[in-house]
């Protein structure tokens, strides 16, 4: 069983050093080799010792789990994730053989000392290209932790070698739910758009476009906690299943955002590898692409936001069965 493991280079601040060394690494307990503990228990006292003003159990508890599933849980084969100072990216490689190892001097520029031996792969992924539950489990704010959407990981890198083949007559729910949604009309997928935004937290979701204007569809304004607050602009496309979405049409959309917004591209189709450069490319507005399988993802994950006369129009019910 080869496993997947995130482990954050403070937020990508060192990837680079991470993937030029070799190695993966975490900062905490500089002071001490770790590489002979063979145990969650033996951390406790060196944590404790260490950051004597940590006295929450919970908050002691978390930092040595993630010590320990750096030291002990991650094994030589498995994969390691680490996300690129450019958010869009991620790293990754396999663990090598070697146990922890801990340096008493930096001569790269990381900081963290105790280290594993990691043979990263030299073209980074998109982040984007996964799923929703991935995307949702990169999230996390914890610095090591398991990555459960192991089989998708390991398709996505060319290795379904290591993960089982599904049963021969796999029920596709995927296509199943698109079929579905491919029954709405033009309009109707863009109001059902326009739901799903403000399911998603957006504020002032509104339908714009007409069908076939290869323009806008949708617009809604993200507030993230008073935070930061970001204009979206959306096209949303109906395309039969298997359509790959050219690079020309997000460009289309592209110049429709003015600059202090950023663009969504919505579909029931997939994109084309130049698309996905194109929705990046420094210098122009961002454009996040959605395709079917993540707008299943959404779906599923907002269901009971959407309104019950699109739920009747889909004939789908909890979980995007069919009712």
């Amino acid at each position: 069983m080869n496993n997947v493991w995130c482990v954050r280079a403070d937020f990508g601040k060192y990837a680079e050093q991470f993937v030029a060394g070799g190695y993966a690494a975490i900062g905490w307990l500089d002071d001490t080799d770790l590489g002979g503990v063979k145990s969650r228990e033996e951390l406790y006292p060196l944590y404790q010792s260490a950051y004597p003003k940590d006295t929450s159990k919970i908050v002691i508890g978390q930092q040595v789990g993630q010590i320990a599933r750096f030291l002990l849980e991650i094994q030589a084969g498995d994969y390691v994730l680490t996300p690129s100072a450019n958010s869009e990216l991620v790293h990754y490689g396999e663990v090598g053989a070697d146990p922890s190892y801990f340096v008493g001097t930096v001569d790269d520029g990381c900081p963290y000392l105790q280290r594993r031996r990691v043979e990263w792969i030299k073209e980074p992924i998109l982040r984007t290209g996964f799923s929703v539950p991935f995307q949702n489990t990169m999230r996390s704010s914890l610095t090591v932790f398991s990555v459960s959407q192991r089989e998708e990981f390991l398709a996505a890198i060319g290795r379904q070698d290591l993960a089982p083949p599904p049963p021969a007559a796999e029920y596709d729910a995927y296509g199943a739910v698109l079929r579905q949604v491919l029954t709405l009309d033009a309009q109707e997928f863009e109001f059902l758009v326009g739901h799903l935004l403000t399911a998603l937290g957006f504020e002032g979701s509104e339908v714009t476009g007409k069908p076939g204007d290869g323009g806008v569809d949708a617009t809604g304004e993200l507030n993230v906690a008073n935070l930061a607050k970001v204009r979206v602009f959306v096209q949303a496309k109906r395309y039969k299943l298997g359509v790959r979405i050219s690079a020309n049409l997000v460009k289309q959309l592209r110049a429709s955002i003015p600059v202090n917004g950023q663009g969504a591209f919505i579909t029931t189709a997939d994109f084309q590898d130049k698309a996905a450069e194109v929705a990046l490319q420094p210098g122009f507005p961002r454009i996040g692409l959605v395709n079917g399988r993540q707008l299943v993802d959404l779906l599923v994950e907002h269901w009971d936001d959407i309104p019950q006369v699109f739920q009747d129009k889909l004939g789908l019910r909890r979980g995007l069965v069919l009712a």
